[in-house]
Parts: C-alpha cells; sequence; structure tokens
C-alpha cells in the first residue's frame, strides 16, 4: 500500500481528498500548513506528496523544495494559479505535475496513479542492468539516475530524468506529445502538453539550449 501526504489549509478539501484517496486504497497522512507537512513528510515518509500551492506558515513552494532536498518523491501541486510563471517555477522546485481548482477528484486519482506507476517503472529500470545511454557529450545512467554533459554532472528532478531518459534511448528520433505524455507521466491530454513544456525548458536550461529540439506540431528530439 502506497503512502500519500495531503497537504491542504482548506478543511473540506483536506477531508474530501483524504477520503477519495483512502477509498482508493491509498494510506493518507494529512497537514493543513507548510511547517506540518515537513514534519509529516519526515515522520511518515510517504511515496507521494498531494500538494497545495497557498498555505499558511510556509506556501508550497517552498514546502515542495524542502521536500525534494530531503528525499525525491513524486509532488502533485495543487492551485488556483494557472499562468506559466507560477507553472514554471513550481516545476522548477521539483513538483511533478499539477491540478488546478477547481478539481475533480477522478482528476487527481488519476494523476497520483499515473505518478506512481513511474515511481515503480524507474524502480524496475534501476534494478535492470543497463548501459549507460549516450547522446554526443551527454551520458545518462538508468542504473544510477545520474547525469553527466561533457563530463560534468547535472543535477535533475525525477521527472526531468526520466524524460530525458525516453528521449535519449533514441537520439534524433522525434517523440510526439501523446507518446513522451504516456511514456513518462503515463497519461495524455491536452491539458498535460504545458506541462511537458515546462519540463522540456526546464531540461534544455539545465543540459544545453539546443539538446532538445522542438518539432512544431509534433513533438520533440533530442540532439546529439
Amino acid at each position: 500500500m502506497h503512502t500519500l501526504l495531503v497537504v491542504e489549509d482548506d478543511p473540506t478539501i483536506n477531508q474530501a481528498l483524504t477520503d477519495r484517496l483512502t477509498a482508493e486504497g491509498f494510506a493518507v497522512v494529512r497537514a493543513v500548513d507548510g511547517p506540518g507537512a515537513l514534519t509529516a513528510f519526515d515522520e511518515h515518509e510517504p511515496d507521494l506528496v498531494v500538494l497545495d500551492v497557498m498555505l499558511p506558515g510556509l506556501d508550497g513552494l517552498e514546502v515542495c523544495r524542502r521536500i525534494q532536498a530531503r528525499r525525491p518523491v513524486p509532488v502533485l501541486m495543487l492551485t488556483a494559479r494557472v499562468e506559466e510563471t507560477d507553472v514554471l517555477v513550481g516545476l522548477g522546485v521539483g513538483a511533478d505535475d499539477y491540478v488546478t481548482k477547481p478539481f475533480r477528484m477522478r482528476e487527481v486519482v488519476a494523476r497520483v496513479r499515473a505518478l506512481l506507476r513511474r515511481v515503480d517503472r524507474a524502480a524496475e529500470l534501476a534494478a535492470t542492468p543497463q548501459g549507460g545511454l549516450v547522446a554526443g557529450d551527454l551520458v545518462v545512467d538508468r542504473a544510477t539516475r545520474r547525469v553527466h554533459v561533457a563530463g560534468a554532472e547535472v543535477h535533475l528532478t525525477p521527472l526531468e530524468f526520466d524524460l530525458l531518459a525516453v528521449l535519449a534511448e533514441r537520439p534524433g528520433e522525434v517523440h510526439t506529445r501523446e507518446v513522451l505524455m504516456t511514456e513518462v507521466w503515463g497519461w495524455a491530454d491536452a491539458r498535460g502538453s504545458r506541462t511537458l513544456d515546462s519540463h522540456v525548458k526546464s531540461l534544455r536550461a539545465k543540459t544545453g539550449a539546443d539538446r532538445v529540439r522542438t518539432v512544431h506540431g509534433v513533438g520533440y528530439a533530442l540532439e546529439g
């Protein structure tokens, strides 16, 4: 059974999320503010965090940053703000995905399950002996989940690594948006495009501006 940490200061939403996720078979730990979230994270070691952006004490972005510094886990952000800068900032501190309020419970459950499937798949890949993926001066080691560019290690979030690994499996080949969303996130819909685009922008910032090529109307390809 996976353990989830739900962090939401609105008691109605917090209870509704807890009830639904519990009914779906998850063990749920709750927190209502930033400091409480960090305490619960350390005490219960959850497999995934559902985290509201607007929290008392510490906001969700700072909580996410501190959580990822402790132990990388998938984080699903809850936000009422959909502007591009908000999304990019959230993903930049280690969030894997987001849903906007008001949301449907079934969408939250679907996103949670998709993120957990990605974690399980990454663990299986890491346990299987494999050589490093090489594209030019880029080396992606799936066993150790480490990335080097021109000999220097580049630190990626778990989701950034998974996206890069998929692209690096077939460098130069165009991967459609639908394929990337399905292979990395476990689902694909129109709303997921901004999440994908945000992670590609982050990869470019960390590995080189020309590393990932955009094929307009289709998807992305990794340059060697």
